[in-house]
């Protein structure tokens, strides 16, 4: 392991992620000016960065250390689910029930721009579990079959949506618009075939790279969202009752081949047991701070119990096109 600077007291116990714990004596605004060089040398090197001892304890506090660390903070198009908005790039994390697992992903991954680096920082950490793990996504890749790989690098994958007012985020709050020729626009603009419903619902359909390069190391990547936004990640129980509610073709949203034929139970199952096996975890303290490579890392959320607060930072914008394997590719 690198050596970091004298300051910085680094540390990773098996099967967690790396640790820096410090001291903020000048305040977290301070130390981010201070040490945006070192932080981001070390993101760079591992992918994450878990940062102990800044005594983050509200949003201000915490937007400033975001700008500190950060090029440029992002706003949010194309969520899944609500969620609620600070002010300066600050939001809450994303609306998901607290029982439930949030599968690994890569944020806004089905975008054709995307954040490069995410931010977590908690206030109040839960009773029980919910911490935000992480887990390499070059290491996933050289794990999963190379049979199932190699389908996926041919034909992307393809999401789905049934945007509704009742499940996750309605389309006038995904897109930041009620005008539907804006959102027509936005479609076209960004590879999203759409059709307009006759209750006044949105169904979207993207085809997307399943396996990108790293805009900097040129590493291949596993990068999509194909576990956590399939049907079959979802609690059996949840599944049934979108499936009964919905009909198969109407679900919130699922993800299939490139090619639109449906991914089965058994490919789903197969993509979450990898990631469990490279799954990086460390529970939350009040005034931790989370970094995240969003190409190099895929993040996820335990199920919890209590109160749980965290704060995040979607930053540094990246283009799909960037990451493509090929020149071109899209």
């Amino acid at each position: 392991m690198t050596q970091p600077a004298p300051a910085l007291d680094l540390t990773q116990r098996p099967g967690g992620p790396v640790v820096l714990t410090t001291t903020a004596p000048a305040g977290p605004a301070a130390w981010a000016a201070e040490n945006r060089e070192a932080v981001r040398n070390l993101v760079a090197q591992y992918g994450h960065l878990f940062v102990r001892g800044l005594g983050l304890q509200d949003w201000a506090a915490t937007a400033a250390v975001f700008r500190g660390l950060t090029n440029q903070l992002l706003g949010e198009r194309e969520a899944f689910a609500p969620r609620q908005h600070f002010g300066d790039g600050v939001h809450s994390s994303t609306a998901w029930p607290a029982n439930q697992q949030m599968c690994m992903h890569h944020e806004l991954s089905y975008t054709l721009e995307f954040p490069g680096l995410m931010l977590f920082a908690c206030l109040n950490p839960p009773a029980a579990g919910g911490a935000t793990t992480v887990s390499d996504s070059a290491a996933v890749l050289e794990a999963l079959p190379a049979d199932l790989v190699g389908r996926f690098e041919r034909e992307g994958w393809m999401l789905t949506r049934t945007y509704n007012d009742e499940i996750g985020a309605s389309w006038a709050e995904a897109f930041g618009t009620d005008d539907r020729a804006a959102v027509e626009a936005y479609c076209r603009a960004n590879a999203i075939e759409f059709e307009w419903t006759g209750d006044g619902g949105l169904k979207t359909r993207q085809r997307r790279l399943a396996v990108v390069r790293h805009p900097v190391s040129g590493a291949r990547c596993w990068f999509n969202q194909i576990a956590f936004l399939n049907e079959f990640t979802l609690d059996p129980d949840v599944r049934e009752f979108l499936v009964d509610t919905y009909g198969p073709d109407g679900l919130p949203f699922t993800t299939r081949f490139g090619n639109g034929e449906p991914i089965g139970p058994e490919v789903i199952a197969l993509i979450n047991d990898v990631y469990t096996a490279h799954t990086l975890r460390e529970p939350w303290q009040a005034g931790d701070l989370l970094l995240v490579d969003n190409v190099r890392c895929a993040h996820s959320r335990e199920a919890y119990q209590g109160d749980r607060q965290v704060l995040v930072g979607l930053a540094d914008s990246v283009k799909l096109a960037d990451c493509a394997p090929t020149a071109g590719a899209q």
